[in-house]
């Protein structure tokens, strides 16, 4: 890995530009390095895991709504367009707003990858921008499955990358600011555009894809969902701005008025950000995982943790034998998704799913009780208000551990964890202490998720909104993604059941 030391500089003495870090984005863009074979299966994973979460989101209102803005902008010109989950192939929009229904449709359940580090990323957010720009110039510019497998591949890595160093959070800027930049650099290997014309993309990616991260604060709205699909919205808006010659605010991260200074941790700052060095191959996807429960990634060891405590002590789920629990975790499970967030909605029955399935005192109480965790029957509103369970919820808290804060930061992947130490304090006096580093599903957890289990995943979670023949079309065609042809591209989509949409509402607004 090549490192390169960010820091703000006056505007009289300005970095070259080849020595500015969106310059260096978009150098480890446009190298032309092959696709590792253990990284090209784990991208085919990864665009099944997103069909899987998008297939099951198809009816929810905010996708209803995304799809239906969508398919007010049909096909753009110079390309064929692209597809919208749900309708037929040869239904085609303008890419940046099949990237914009296709976007929410994956983030809407909040079930798919993630990489945590300095900042939190969800790096499957860049695989919907890409397949519309794929799908919109495959045949024009003679694109194939390849072309967007090195494109995936840059725009996991970009994004990792960025989190493993540079923290948004901490300045209650929202993640996506690492997306908007991925994505563009995504675009530019899968295009094969030279380095300066992904350089003046990265800048505009990333001046447009800023946000507060109000998003995921008290009562969290539909605009999580959104947030993504916005900020590959952009990174495809200023592709093809920047294919047009137009320039963006440079330097962009090291400017005397650039985000580190005003956004980021202010003028005296500095990062060391490593990216692949020229011929070294994009592997960043390996370190990133999915989840088998739809809920915040640091839930999901916790709900491993809960369905065991379910199993092993059934004396605890009689109503009223637990006086108190505390789940020790690291400052991100404490801060963001617990108690410590200071969030009173976090314990409000009648909260929003998304609000929901970021409160792990909810989630903890709710997998204890049932043993189990479902993406929609766990977030019912009479499964939050039960009265058994609100009594129980009310007891649980979150407090910030110091080992397990140091554990989440940790370089050393057999280090890193992501669980936390649950104890409870019975009635009867007695006390239940037990741990769980990371989830089940993670690489190194008791069951690691490998293709058996992100194709079992699509068939559950696909298996009410796609015809069982569509969802094997799927399965066959995406596991042959590098070998897919221009005029195979059109077919990676999802196509609905019949009728699914006929009893769902058009949502008017200025389209």
């Amino acid at each position: 890995m090549q490192r390169t030391r960010v820091r703000v500089h006056r505007s009289e003495n300005s970095p070259a530009r080849t020595e500015q870090l969106a310059w260096k984005i978009a150098a480890c863009a446009a190298d032309p390095v092959p696709v590792d074979d253990d990284v090209t299966e784990m991208i085919i994973n990864r665009v099944i895991d997103n069909a899987a979460v998008a297939a099951a989101s198809l009816t929810r209102d905010s996708v209803v709504a995304a799809r239906q803005q969508a398919l007010a902008h049909p096909r753009s010109a110079n390309g064929a367009g692209a597809t919208v989950f749900g309708h037929a192939a040869d239904t085609r929009v303008s890419p940046e707003w099949a990237a914009w229904a296709n976007g929410v449709a994956v983030r809407e359940l909040d079930y798919h990858d993630t990489f945590l580090a300095a900042e939190y990323s969800h790096p499957g957010d860049n695989i919907p921008p890409l397949v519309a720009v794929a799908q919109h110039l495959a045949v024009a510019r003679g694109l194939t499955g390849l072309d967007l497998v090195r494109g995936i591949a840059t725009g996991y890595e970009v994004q990792i990358d960025l989190a493993r160093s540079i923290s948004l959070h901490k300045h209650k800027i929202d993640h996506v600011a690492h997306l908007g930049p991925s994505a563009a650099a995504g675009i530019g290997t899968l295009l094969g555009l030279d380095p300066d014309t992904i350089f003046q993309a990265v800048g505009q990616a990333l001046h447009t894809t800023t946000a507060t991260r109000q998003s995921r604060k008290g009562e969290i709205s539909s605009w999580k969902a959104y947030a993504p699909a916005f900020a590959g919205k952009m990174a495809i808006e200023a592709v093809d701005r920047a294919m047009r010659g137009q320039t963006s605010p440079t330097p962009i991260y090291e400017g005397e008025d650039g985000v580190i200074a005003w956004l980021l941790d202010g003028p005296d700052a500095a990062y060391d950000v490593s990216l692949p060095a020229v011929g070294e191959p994009k592997r960043a996807i390996l370190d990133s995982f999915t989840k088998e429960h739809s809920a915040e990634y640091q839930a999901q060891a916790l709900i491993d943790l809960a369905r065991k405590l379910n199993r092993e002590h059934p004396e605890i789920l009689v109503p009223g034998a637990v006086a108190s629990i505390v789940i020790h975790a690291s400052h991100h499970t404490h801060n963001v998704i617990g108690s410590g967030a200071n969030d009173p909605q976090k314990y409000d029955p009648r909260a929003s799913r998304e609000t929901l399935d970021h409160s792990v005192p909810y989630i903890f109480t709710v997998a204890l009780q049932d043993g189990a965790w479902h993406h929609e029957d766990s977030y019912l509103p009479e499964r939050a208000a039960r009265a058994d369970t609100v009594a129980l919820w009310n007891t649980v808290t979150t407090s910030e551990d110091a080992e397990w804060t140091r554990r989440y930061h940790s370089s050393d992947p057999g280090e890193k964890a992501f669980g936390g130490r649950v104890e409870i304090l019975l009635a009867n006096g007695g006390r239940l202490v037990d741990e769980l580093a990371v989830a089940d599903a993670h690489p190194l957890g008791a069951r690691p998720f490998v293709r058996a289990d992100y194709v079992a995943k699509f068939r559950l979670l696909a298996t009410n909104a796609l015809h069982p023949a569509e969802i094997e079309r799927f399965l066959e065609l995406a596991q042959r993604l590098p070998e897919l042809t221009a005029a195979d591209l059109g077919s990676l989509t999802l196509v609905a059941r019949p009728g699914l949409f006929e009893t769902l509402p058009t949502l008017n607004g200025i389209f």
